[in-house]
């Protein structure tokens, strides 16, 4: 009831909610934001985050590889964000950033209107390992050095992953400086295999109404 009368909720929005579990969900994600923000940017960050994320929203084969994950919530975006949550504005993907004549592409970048601050999204299809700590880290810490301006709050990283021992992710998190949270998906909307063979791809379609 708080947070329809907070959020302004249609009824079609808080029956999506009801039905995804979300107040189970709110806020689970396993973090260090106690201690790697300060008071009250750790709460609110805290619970900005969800475990499990719900991508029933995404059809998609079965045998299904990263890039067809990230291809699929591109082409959902709208409620890719309404499952992330209120205050999240999508940046880009694979958003660029040169570095002493290379380049790093950061996968998905959100800033929180409400936290005022940069999001790094890592969406992973296996489980999490220690070593997806380092790599958002580096991402982190690129952004608040390129990206980040005085007027931003402390990037936050957010792995999102296909499963996770909780107390490994928790272990691994404690390790870093850079706030960081850790939190599952679930995917349910499964096709067969051999739709792949029988789906025509975006690039297809396009060539054939050129």
């Amino acid at each position: 009831m708080k947070k329809t009368i907070l959020n302004n909720w249609s009824r079609a929005v808080l029956l999506n909610f009801l039905y995804t579990d979300l107040y189970e969900r709110q806020g689970k994600a396993i973090s260090n934001f106690e201690y790697a923000l300060p008071e009250p940017q750790s709460d609110i960050a805290q619970e900005i985050t969800k475990d499990p994320y719900n991508f029933d929203f995404v059809a998609i084969r079965e045998d299904y590889s990263e890039k067809e994950l990230k291809d699929a919530l591109m082409d959902n975006i709208t409620k890719f964000l309404m499952e992330l949550g209120k205050g999240f504005a999508f940046v880009g993907r694979e958003y660029t950033i040169p570095i002493e004549g290379t380049e790093e592409k950061i996968d998905l970048l959100f800033y929180h209107l409400y936290l005022h601050c940069y999001v790094v999204v890592e969406v992973k299809i296996v489980a999490f390992t220690s070593r997806d700590i380092g790599q958002i880290g580096t991402y982190v810490n690129i952004v608040n050095d390129l990206v980040k301006t005085d007027f931003d709050a402390k990037t936050i990283g957010l792995i999102i992953c296909k499963s996770k021992n909780n107390i490994l992710a928790k272990y691994a998190v404690n390790s870093s400086k850079e706030p960081i949270g850790i939190s599952e998906y679930k995917l349910s909307n499964l096709l067969p295999v051999e739709y792949r063979a029988s789906m025509p791809t975006i690039e297809e379609i396009e060539n054939e109404l050129r």
